[in-house]
């Protein structure tokens, strides 16, 4: 299975930039495709951005303009760069990782989070 270690988030002003690291325990050559996610108090985890092995990103559109999906292929690791950090984007971010089975199933692999804090 694919284990996912986050780090980067922390306490951050309003403003401000935080840059997300997400190290997968394998080739992310074999991951259809890796992502963010993230929980706030009170409300349903939803979709901050993704990026599949074949350079496809999606954005979600309250962090378009402001945040950046980008991977080293060669460290396993997914990047996330959010600035002009807004106290609304204070959640846990959670690393998703999608692999594709032989039969085509997508097989889900989550991440611990880790908490990002925006103050104003």
């Amino acid at each position: 299975q694919v284990q996912l270690v986050e780090s980067g988030g922390g306490l951050v002003q309003a403003g401000g930039s935080l840059r997300l690291s997400c190290a997968a325990s394998e080739s992310i050559f074999n991951i259809n495709s890796m992502g963010w996610y993230r929980q706030a108090p009170g409300k349903q985890r939803e979709l901050v951005a993704t990026i599949t092995s074949g350079g496809s990103i999606n954005y979600a559109d309250s962090v378009k303009g402001r945040g950046t999906i980008s991977r080293d292929n060669a460290k396993n690791t997914v990047y996330l760069q959010m600035n002009s950090l807004k106290p609304e984007d204070t959640a846990v971010y959670y690393c998703r990782a999608v692999r594709r089975t032989a039969g085509g199933a997508l097989v889900p692999y989550w991440g611990q989070g880790t908490q990002v804090t925006v103050s104003s």
